[in-house]
């Protein structure tokens, strides 16, 4: 094994060159991909609408093609959805990547081309395997394997070679030989969907391996730690897997739960190395040691825009190309990318912190969010959620705010609200299931995470008195039409502040 450990150790670090070439020459990289998918496009029915053919500057691009969001794609995805082909991407699209929804829907289905799987999506896996084979030249990540947490859901079929699943479970399903062979559990247990299941067969098939690494969301990896830990009567995951010096991570701010993988892998020689992929595409890995930021990957088939985020609610807004960003400032993110998404608004936004070479590190949503565990729970979740809660119990909400409760010890994550109520629910335990079950119901990504307690448990809520917000406001000198109560955030400021005050 120490000879094939070498050898692709060897292999994974040639890439490194090619990263040094988009590193020096980041805007002729950027340029060429856009031409590339504009010629490559000019075929289909939307870049006949557009007239692709006769776009010849980026500023043509601009011009003709509006920003685009899920919604505005949605009638073209579902026609893809059907099976239709040469919609928005010339290649055959047979899968999509479920993921949490928008503000209309409980579920988005990005479509995935295999220009997007082979040239993005497995590009980004094999690239931070070699910046990380570079960093750690003595890496011994090869002699065993790789513990790869995910697809929560099973591939499923629409209709003849049209295919569903969460990103995850879309690229173990299409994984090149080798790295299956890398790779544990076997695939009939990593596509399992019921996850009390599948954290126990994870557990009693991985035990005995000799793991290396491991890859996944921190939610899941501490649930299956905990199983491991559990039925093996060990103290921590190195009494386990002695040879594990690596963990990829990514989806969720990683600060949180960082003095609890200190516990469960006590060992200062541990790797942590953070990536910046979603089902639209694979967008950052963290190239440094002991650094926040990630390299903006840039020939992976994606162009990039950044809107600044004060200008996101013009009704023309322009945005920014690489040569024009600045450091520290909010931007939302646009791409264009092989597999038919164009000038698509994806909800996230960075800063630079480096612009030669270009790194970024994210800073949030453009809406209000909690996406601290993988749920995405967004404004339009969070007020639909109430509406019904109130109609159940004849209520009346005046104000809430909400933030996560990180998981500490053996406990598991979940949500805490604060509600300030007009009229008060005729029955208060009522209106938390109700808030809870119509969350499940809106948000499959949530529904995922509250399964069985597993990672959320029921939300905590706080029944607040009168005035309890506007005294709030006003203790932060921000009374004021202007200024409103923060409805959701992905860390814990706003209700700890108000917390002292009930």
């Amino acid at each position: 094994m120490a000879i094939v450990n070498s050898l692709f150790t060897w292999y994974m670090k040639k890439r490194i060159h090619q990263i040094e070439l988009f590193i020096k020459y980041p805007l002729d990289v950027q340029e060429e991909w856009l031409y590339r998918l504009i010629a490559s496009a000019q075929h289909t029915e939307w870049g006949k609408k557009y007239d692709y053919r006769s776009i010849l500057t980026l500023e043509q691009f601009k011009e003709r093609v509006p920003i685009q969001n899920y919604d505005t794609l949605k009638p073209y995805i579902e026609r893809m959805l059907k099976g239709e082909q040469n919609i928005l991407w010339l290649s055959e699209i047979k899968w999509f990547a479920k993921s949490s929804g928008t503000t209309s829907d409980r579920s988005k289905f990005i479509p995935v081309s295999e220009e997007a799987l082979t040239e993005c999506h497995f590009k980004g896996g094999k690239d931070m395997i070699s910046i990380y084979c570079n960093n750690r030249p003595d890496t011994q990540m090869f002699t065993g394997k790789g513990l790869v947490l995910g697809g929560s859901h099973q591939i499923n079929q629409l209709c003849d070679d049209i295919h569903f699943g969460d990103l995850s479970a879309v690229l173990i399903k299409n994984l090149p030989m080798w790295a299956e062979y890398y790779r544990t559990p076997n695939i009939s247990i990593a596509l399992m969907d019921n996850y009390e299941e599948k954290m126990d067969k994870m557990a009693e098939a991985t035990i005995k391996e000799n793991v290396t690494n491991i890859a996944g969301v921190p939610t899941w990896t501490i649930v299956l730690a905990k199983k491991v830990l559990e039925i093996t009567g060990k103290k921590n995951l190195l009494e386990v897997w002695p040879n594990l010096e690596l963990y990829f991570h990514g989806a969720v701010n990683f600060g949180p739960y960082r003095e609890q993988f200190k516990e469960l892998i006590p060992s200062p020689d541990m790797y942590y190395l953070e990536t910046y992929n979603a089902s639209e595409g694979f967008f950052g890995i963290q190239d440094q040691d002991n650094s926040e930021e990630l390299l903006l990957m840039l020939d992976y088939g994606i162009y990039y825009e950044f809107l600044p985020l004060e200008d996101l609610s013009n009704e023309q807004p322009k945005t920014l190309s690489l040569d024009q960003v600045a450091l520290h400032k909010n931007y939302a993110i646009i791409i264009t990318t092989n597999a038919g998404l164009w000038r698509y608004l994806i909800g996230d936004t960075v800063q630079f912190t480096s612009l030669d070479p270009f790194r970024i590190k994210i800073t949030g949503r453009t809406k209000h969010f909690i996406n601290a565990f993988g749920e995405e729970v967004i404004i339009d979740n969070a007020e639909q959620a109430l509406a019904k809660a109130c109609t159940a119990t004849s209520a009346k909400v005046r104000d809430y705010t909400a933030c996560p409760i990180y998981f500490k010890g053996e406990d598991v994550g979940g949500h805490e609200w604060i509600i300030e109520f007009e009229s008060q629910p005729n029955n208060f335990e009522i209106f938390v299931d109700v808030l809870d079950q119509t969350l499940r119901e809106i948000n499959s990504d949530y529904d995922a995470k509250r399964f069985k307690d597993m990672a959320l448990r029921r939300p905590k809520v706080h029944n607040a008195p009168a005035n309890t917000f506007y005294n709030w406001l006003k203790q932060r000198g921000k009374l004021g039409g202007q200024h409103k109560v923060p409805r959701l955030a992905n860390d814990r400021q706003y209700v700890d502040e108000i917390l002292k005050l009930l």
